[in-house]
């Protein structure tokens, strides 16, 4: 299967599912040769006035080094423009604070479109690399990969923002157009691009994969100290769906007559397939019955968020502790968060 799909794209790769939508084509993209690549970026540096001796100096000796051209390129701008320089050390260094727009200088139409779209691609993949997400996805979208040194980059970066950032329709269109058109992908990235592929195909709308998702998404802008507006609402959407999934599973349990009289069921009552001993290992990471290792118990959740405002501070941790034993990191984090919240909102009246 991923042969197949790494050799032919996508659509492919999965004939039995509906095709991907046309995507807007330039034909087969390739890598700049690194003799003409050379020849173009000594080009540049010549016309923006730097053919001085220690320019051209600095120049063959980036050149001359076994590096990639797309690095090559990038070093070139540096030597020749100040603003590049500065631009690419910032996005680089871990210490200085992630941007929260894109520089006007990618935005400028006027200037030359080799040193905008190379310099637009160095500097994203730059963000790419510190999971400064939104603003490299953007420095993308400011150019087309038919511009660049490296089409196969582009794409593979912009793919990875795009699935991070759970744009699922963008970053499958990326990753059809980097195995279809770039033929001279490195492996690395086209496997990568497979993996990714084959991931969304399990993604599914508001379950718990798409709240660790979510959770992800909302530690990496804390850690990049973004906890406004946008963060707040990511954690808001996160909480609210946790609590409905333990509302629909207080209505699943719901019983009548002679099933509800004392039980596990929110409502009271016993349901007896809870009883039922699987053979098998447990397969759904939301509960269900067996003994699934690290399942997110929700019934338990439920029964302990009915009673957390009154539980005494020690209780309240121990039963975290009992709750999230075991449990996977990413779900951990949600179920803690939820308790959280419900801790504020006690303290609160």
């Amino acid at each position: 299967m991923a042969l197949l799909l790494i050799g032919g794209g996508l659509a492919k790769a999965e004939p039995e599912k509906k095709p991907l939508k046309e995507l807007p084509s330039f034909g087969t993209l390739r890598a700049t040769a690194p003799d003409a690549a050379r020849s173009q970026a000594q080009d540049w540096l010549k016309s923006v006035g730097k053919s001085d001796a220690a320019t051209l100096k600095q120049f063959n000796a980036v050149w001359d080094a076994d590096r990639p051209v797309l690095d090559k390129v990038a070093q070139t701008l540096t030597l020749g423009d100040k603003h590049a320089a500065k631009l690419l050390e910032e996005a680089r260094d871990p210490s200085t604070p992630a941007p929260t727009e894109v520089p006007s200088i990618l935005k400028d139409t006027k200037l030359p479109a080799y040193f905008r779209a190379n310099l637009a691609l160095a500097y994203a993949k730059a963000l790419c690399n510190r999971k400064v997400y939104e603003e490299a996805l953007e420095a993308f979208k400011s150019v087309g990969p038919e511009q660049v040194v490296d089409p196969a980059s582009f794409l593979f970066h912009k793919a990875v923002v795009e699935h991070a950032l759970m744009q699922k329709d963008q970053a499958a269109d990326t990753i059809d157009r980097l195995l279809v058109d770039v033929p001279d992908a490195p492996e690395r990235y086209r496997m990568v691009g497979a993996l990714m592929h084959f991931d969304m195909l399990t993604w599914k709308d508001k379950d718990l994969g798409w709240i660790s998702r979510k959770m992800e998404n909302i530690h990496r802008r804390l850690d990049l100290v973004r906890g406004g507006k946008q963060t707040q609402q990511m954690e808001k959407e996160v909480l609210v769906r946790l609590d409905e999934m333990i509302k629909e599973l207080e209505n699943q349990c719901k019983c009548s007559g002679s099933c509800c009289n004392g039980g596990n069921c929110p409502g009271g009552g016993q349901n007896p397939s809870n009883n039922i001993q699987s053979s098998s290992p447990q397969r759904d990471s939301i509960g269900g019955n067996g003994g699934g290792k690290g399942q997110v118990d929700l019934k338990k959740v439920k029964e302990i968020a009915d009673v957390w405002g009154t539980l005494p501070e020690k209780e309240r941790a121990k039963a975290m502790v009992e709750l999230t034993r075991g449990m996977p990191a990413k779900y951990r984090d949600a179920i803690e968060a939820y308790f959280k919240e419900l801790q504020s909102k006690s303290t609160s009246r």
